[in-house]
């Protein structure tokens, strides 16, 4: 059975995550500038002298497509790799799926990983 783990990190933390994931031999992963909120909530800029409320903080989405064996190591990896002790550190989850087929090739389920 294949899963699906989903975080939203920081973006600073991009390469740390990448770097402990390409260590441990993950077979890739989808990236994707997303913005959202959460508990760490808004904030004021100033844009040529007017204040303005920023509701949504620009943040990083990865997509993983392992094993459900390999899932919850993943899941550690990205949270030990993205942790700053800090408000904003996003989210970690994990999703079974029912099918994958790789495109090129038509292998299905953990052949097409």
């Amino acid at each position: 059975m294949l899963h699906l783990v989903t975080a939203v990190i920081q973006p600073f933390r991009l390469e740390v995550v990448k770097d402990a994931l390409r260590d441990a031999g993950a077979a890739g992963m989808t990236v994707t500038e997303v913005s959202g909120f959460g508990r760490q909530g808004s904030h004021t800029e100033t844009y040529r002298g007017a204040e303005y409320e920023v509701d949504f903080v620009p943040k990083l989405k990865i997509e993983i497509l392992c094993t459900a064996d390999e899932s919850e190591r993943v899941a550690d990896l990205i949270v030990e790799a993205a942790r700053t002790g800090k408000i904003g550190d996003g989210k970690v989850w994990i999703a079974p799926i029912g099918q994958a087929i790789r495109i090129r090739t038509g292998e299905l389920g953990t052949e097409a990983v």
